[in-house]
């Protein structure tokens, strides 16, 4: 179906992609695997046609691209389907129009045959009532399956998947699994999915490639890979193998088992949310404790953004209060609040950053702007400390078009932390992340809460990346607390919810 022969590529001096080959086999699962920035989404740009190699050939339906017109290219591509990282939904368009937009855009087929098909996989991915709503008024988790359904419905012959899982809590990565698994089977589609998550990886590869220094180091089975000794495999493997693992068995659990006499530093006292009709918070009790790691889990809409939404003063609650050092923020005034928002540091799922500045640039700007009587001196100087700790020292230059998603994060990260706030909230810090760099983030919160004496917020999927950095987790559903406690408190619990969600990222044997 698609053979990239050769092929090499460069941003300015550095080559991502080094006389790459490989092919993806028609009615098989190719996942590709490999650390962040290691060139898989630029792999998949070339598949579909959006970037040219430097040098070698890409051929697509057995068509050298090339060597085909702009118009063949665009029949060619109309044969594929393809989910992107960021849903790359349109904002001005419901949810089953966003799902139908290939259809509605490119076929005869009838309007209404087309929100059938629509509302049909917008019931298979349990989506049920966001027919008319707008992307903007989902979860993240939410806006990934409506990019699943669109990127399906044209019952395309290859569909490409860059990261398809990312963001997903577990439950809901296994369900979008098995709706992969469901679309090859029953419309032989043959797929390529960009990848990080072993779990995922062993439920659908039928090959799996490894990608290393520009090149595919590694083709085979799952459990070829598995056995691997090539070193780059070995450590990923070792790395994947403690980063969604759900024993957690190499957590250090004695300061979070120490029992805890502080006042909270931020506390949620009988906290309601609705939106309308939608009751989104149900009577949330939740005290953060001040130099410990909380991490707040749980599935896509279950409330998490939400509630730290509250805690930074964005959203006003329908009922309770809301105690931020010491001091109900609820009745706070802007100013006020502003006062408050200042002891805070954040850092976004999405990065942020600023286009026009670069690395280094993007980590002082909140310096710069707001670092009180720092010398330019002293701003570089933190500034280097922070990139050199982050290992994102060698792009200190370049701009933020100029590197890989998984590099932006940990620039995010950097920027937060350079303002050493008394609290950090994380927004899903390690989505996106290989699993060695899931490892090396959740080293950097433990770090920078101890090194600087901070309190860290945490919004997490990954159960395991949790029982590694937490003292407490709070894991919702359904906007209330299914459970609250250490590690070992919530690996305890008898609620069902709360052991399927801990169960469902694990790779038994592996």
């Amino acid at each position: 179906m698609i053979e990239l022969d050769n092929v090499s590529v460069s941003f300015g001096d550095k080559r991502v992609l080094d006389k790459l080959s490989i092919k993806i086999v028609p009615g098989k699962t190719t996942v590709i695997i490999g650390r962040s920035g290691s060139g898989k989404s630029v792999l998949l740009k070339l598949m579909m046609g959006l970037q040219k190699p430097d040098s070698g050939r890409v051929i697509l339906f057995g068509h050298d691209l090339a060597k085909v017109t702009q118009l063949e290219l665009l029949e060619l591509r109309k044969r594929m389907g393809m989910l992107f990282q960021n849903y790359a939904l349109f904002d001005a368009l419901p949810v089953e129009e966003n799902v139908g937009f290939t259809l509605l855009e490119n076929s005869d087929m009838g309007r209404r045959d087309i929100m059938t098909l629509s509302h049909e996989l917008i019931r298979i991915l349990h989506l049920q009532g966001s027919e008319r709503v707008l992307p903007s008024e989902l979860s993240g988790g939410m806006r990934k399956r409506v990019s699943l359904a669109r990127s399906l419905i044209a019952n395309p012959e290859v569909v490409l998947f860059d990261e398809p899982t990312t963001g997903l809590d577990p439950i809901m990565i296994a369900q979008v699994d098995e709706m992969i698994a469901l679309a090859k089977t029953q419309y032989q589609i043959t797929s390529a999915i960009i990848s990080h998550d072993m779990a995922s990886t062993k439920r659908l590869a039928d090959v799996v490639a490894f990608l290393h220094d520009g090149k595919i180091i590694f083709e085979g089975t799952y459990d070829e890979f598995i056995d691997s000794q090539l070193p780059p495999l070995r450590a990923f493997v070792d790395g994947a193998q403690t980063s969604r693992l759900s024993r957690g068995d190499d957590v250090a659990e004695s300061a979070a088992a120490a029992p805890i006499t502080d006042t909270p530093v931020v506390e949620l006292v009988g906290v309601h949310k609705r939106f309308g009709d939608k009751h989104v918070l149900r009577g949330i009790d939740l005290p953060i404790y001040p130099r410990r790691v909380t991490v707040l889990i749980g599935s896509s809409g279950s409330g998490k953004s939400v509630i730290i939404k509250h805690v930074m003063g964005l959203f006003k609650p329908s009922a309770g209060e809301i105690r931020v050092f010491g001091k109900d923020i609820v009745p706070m005034n802007d100013l006020e609040l502003n006062e408050v928002r200042s002891r805070f540091g954040l850092l976004f799922q999405h990065a942020a950053l600023l286009d026009w500045l670069t690395v280094a640039g993007n980590v002082a700007f909140p310096l710069e702007e707001r670092g009180g009587n720092l010398t330019r001196a002293e701003i570089k100087a933190r500034v280097e400390d922070i990139l050199e700790k982050l290992h994102i020292t060698d792009i200190r230059n370049r701009m933020p078009g100029e590197i890989s998603e998984g590099q932006k994060k940990r620039v995010g990260l950097a920027r937060a932390i350079v303002m050493r706030p008394e609290i950090m909230i994380y927004d899903e810090p390690t989505t996106g992340q290989d699993p060695l760099r899931t490892r090396d983030i959740d080293n950097m919160i433990q770090e920078t809460q101890e090194q600087f004496d901070i309190t860290s917020i945490v919004i997490s999927h990954d159960m395991a990346s949790t029982f590694r950095i937490a003292h407490m987790i709070a894991l919702l559903n359904h906007g209330e607390i299914a459970a609250y406690g250490t590690p070992a408190q919530i690996r305890a619990s008898p609620n069902q919810h709360v052991q399927n969600f801990i169960h469902a990222g694990s790779v038994e044997g592996h």
